[in-house]
């Protein structure tokens, strides 16, 4: 999900209410997996207020990118929709891969690091080192492990069990940050986790593919993390400099950015999806259209080839995150906002670079499916998470346990 936010000060509550100090935002623009809100920019949020204000200052014209940028389900969903009906729609851009993906992703992460300031990242760090290490750690252990399990548990092929190990293996997607506001989370710790995670991704992301899924098809760790370093560090690093060498330039460029980001995701998403769509529907269609089956035979025929084998192995993956990670964090002791945003951080995946590097070092096509089935999927459970935990009030007495 993309959604572009921009949070404004609530109205003062009575002192019995009890407010978060959170450090102050200055251009809060989410956007999956698109871009971090510059960490200083985050002002004072109360659990307890009835709706996600906007800012009325911004101009008409940026609030109408704001709103398109918004769109990114839409977005995947009309480009799956028209790689069924028409797959040589995302040829051009297929034909030119990996390069085309790389570029895209490298694109993409370059929007988050021209809001990225290091110095307040590092300061918000220093104030809650153990909520962030534990949801990193959580982020890095649930999902490897419960992609493992999955795909054990399925008996997927070596293919997809690898492409979903190697999701399983990615680190957090920043529309974790607006799903965490949406849920009325700890949306700092949900932006440091994901700075974190990706940042670790160079190591992790290829060691922990290497161990789990070496025993289906071999693993290159040493190219795995050289790739990772130039789609995701270094842009992030680029454009965190930029930002605070150029910030003139950056001020100019930031509105456009969100939409940007999100039409090159969704590009991505699709392509890998046109890629092997005519695989997936000379199975379905073969299931569909079998002679003297009712309708549940044909439903189940079709859910039981690969691509109902694609679709549940993901939403499990992301089922597994989103409740194991609440949980570990329940037993951990943190309080309801920060377990959310546990939740929200562990259960959602930067599948875009599980797509790049599924398509830049593994052979088989498929291997980049689940990564790529995940943009769609992994949206809709987080937002209908999101916005169920908005109407559940993280301030309840039931909800309060004392903060580490």
């Amino acid at each position: 999900m993309a959604l572009c936010l921009r949070l404004a000060p609530l109205p003062s509550h009575p002192k019995t209410h009890r407010q978060n100090s959170l450090p102050r935002l200055k251009n809060p623009t989410f956007s999956q997996p698109l871009k971090l809100p510059k960490l200083t920019q985050i002002r004072s949020l109360s659990h307890n207020h009835e709706q996600l204000p906007v800012s009325q200052e911004k101009p008409r014209w940026q609030t109408v990118l704001d709103t398109l940028a918004s769109l990114y389900p839409l977005y995947v969903t009309v480009g799956g929709i028209t790689a069924c009906l028409r797959p040589n729609t995302f040829s051009w851009f297929v034909q030119r891969g990996p390069l085309s993906y790389s570029v895209s992703l490298g694109f993409i992460m370059l929007a988050m690091g021209l809001t990225l300031d290091f110095k307040d990242f590092i300061n918000l760090f220093l104030q809650s080192p153990f909520s962030i290490l534990f949801g990193c750690i959580a982020q890095y252990s649930i999902m490897p492990t419960s992609a493992l399990l999955v795909s054990k548990v399925l008996g997927l092929s070596p293919s997809l069990a690898v492409g979903l190990i190697l999701l399983g293996c990615c680190p957090g997607g920043t529309a974790s940050n607006v799903v965490t506001l949406i849920a009325r989370g700890d949306v700092p710790l949900s932006i440091v986790m994901t700075v974190c995670t990706t940042l670790g991704a160079v190591l992790l992301t290829p060691l922990l593919t290497q161990v789990l899924a070496g025993a289906y098809v071999p693993v290159d760790a040493v190219k795995l993390s050289i790739s990772t370093l130039q789609v995701v560090v270094v842009p992030v690093v680029l454009g965190s400099y930029l930002q605070s060498t150029f910030p003139a330039l950056v001020k100019v460029v930031t509105p456009f950015a969100p939409l940007l980001a999100v039409l090159a995701s969704s590009l991505l998403a699709c392509s890998v999806f046109s890629d092997n769509v005519v695989r997936l529907k000379s199975s379905v269609v073969g299931a569909s259209f079998a002679p003297d089956m009712s309708l549940f035979s044909r439903i189940q025929a079709i859910l039981s080839g690969e691509l109902g084998a694609i679709i549940l192995s993901v939403l499990l993956l992301h089922s597994a995150g989103f409740f194991v990670g609440y949980i570990a964090a329940a037993i951990g002791g943190f309080k309801e906002s920060q377990r959310r945003a546990i939740s929200v951080e562990v259960g959602m995946q930067n599948s875009s670079l599980g797509v790049v590097l599924a398509t830049a070092h593994f052979t088989s096509p498929m291997v980049a499916l689940p990564p790529a089935m995940s943009a769609v999927i992994m949206n809709i459970m987080g937002s209908s998470l999101g916005f169920i935990w908005r109407y559940v009030d993280p301030s309840d007495p039931e909800h309060n346990v004392k903060c580490n």
